[in-house]
């Protein structure tokens, strides 16, 4: 019974995270057809509020609720491979975001925070980070996708 417990709060975590990523991409689309820096500067405001509020939360319980049923199930986490290349992707996701993502959001918001209060958006600049964070989103979005397949699918992979 612990295991599906720690198994169902794994499931739940994982989707309000993939939820929140997947929903400020629709949210970021949406505000670059208003063309308004300062709807821009709200939705990315929102969706950085959103990541301290949804994701990293999420993170936090995906990784400790996945190991707790690792462990109740008595699966070596490393010597498994459906769940050594899940934390894997997982890891990379993280990184990406880290690295690339929630840096440009600050970016991207704080140009046009600026872009609103001159009312005037250097749009050059905006749609090179746009560019830019949507391409490294899309990859820290697939990789987690790709591990709840792993998960999901349980595919006969080496582990350590």
């Amino acid at each position: 019974m612990t295991y599906l417990i720690f198994k169902l709060i794994h499931v739940i975590a994982v989707v309000l995270f993939l939820g929140n990523i997947i929903t400020g991409l629709f949210w970021k689309f949406h505000a670059d057809g208003t063309r308004d820096p300062k709807v821009i500067a709200h939705t990315f405001a929102g969706i950085i509020r959103a990541d301290r509020w949804f994701t990293v939360p999420s993170i936090m319980i995906i990784v400790a609720a996945g190991i707790g049923a690792a462990i109740q199930a008595r699966f070596p986490i490393l010597g498994t491979g459906w769940i050594f290349w899940s934390i894997v992707l997982f890891s990379i996701s993280g990184i990406i975001f880290s690295a690339r993502v929630a840096p440009l959001q600050v970016r991207i918001r704080d140009l046009a925070l600026k872009g609103a209060e001159k009312e005037e958006m250097d749009w050059y600049l905006y749609h090179r980070l746009s560019r830019s964070w949507e391409f490294w989103g899309l990859a820290a979005t697939v990789t987690p996708i790709a591990a709840v397949a792993l998960m999901v699918l349980k595919p006969a992979l080496p582990g350590l």
